[in-house]
């Protein structure tokens, strides 16, 4: 799956775990904000940066699940917030004009769906990262599983 379908997939997840919430959010303005919130300086879905700071929050088997073909486990939206840093979550509410607790609740479903999506088969985003076999060795080493 590429990028931009990522992000469109993200913002319709966002807006739908937002209800009535989301009725004042342009499509556009979303997928920026995602955009920013998950991508690297070049643009590119940072999986690495991702997989890095929610190791960092000793959620591994919860980012396993998401990694992994069975269902994903969930994700409260403090421990996302906590974990990806509450500046970003801040940052990204801002630009949606949203309060953090709101934005970090609606990302609690987006982001795990969208690492799903990215490193599911037949996906450019993991043969980047040397497909499973690399993705997972980049996990392992997150995760302290050598």
């Amino acid at each position: 799956m590429e990028l931009n379908d990522l992000v469109q997939m993200g913002t319709q997840l966002f807006k739908e775990k937002l209800g009535d919430q989301a009725e004042s959010l342009d499509d556009n303005s979303v997928m920026d904000a995602l955009s920013g919130l998950l991508s690297n300086e070049e643009g590119s879905f940072d999986m690495s940066n991702i997989l890095s700071s929610l190791s960092d929050g000793n959620i591994g088997s919860i980012i396993s699940s998401w990694i992994g073909s069975g269902e994903n486990e969930s994700i409260d939206g403090g421990t996302l917030a906590s974990i990806l840093g509450s500046d970003k979550i801040s940052e990204f509410a801002e630009k949606l004009g949203i309060d953090s607790d709101t934005a970090a609740e609606g990302l609690s479903d987006v982001v795990p769906n969208m690492v799903d999506k990215a490193t599911g088969d037949g996906s450019s985003i993991l043969d980047s990262l040397g497909g499973v076999d690399g993705l997972m060795d980049m996990a392992k080493n997150f995760f302290g599983n050598k």
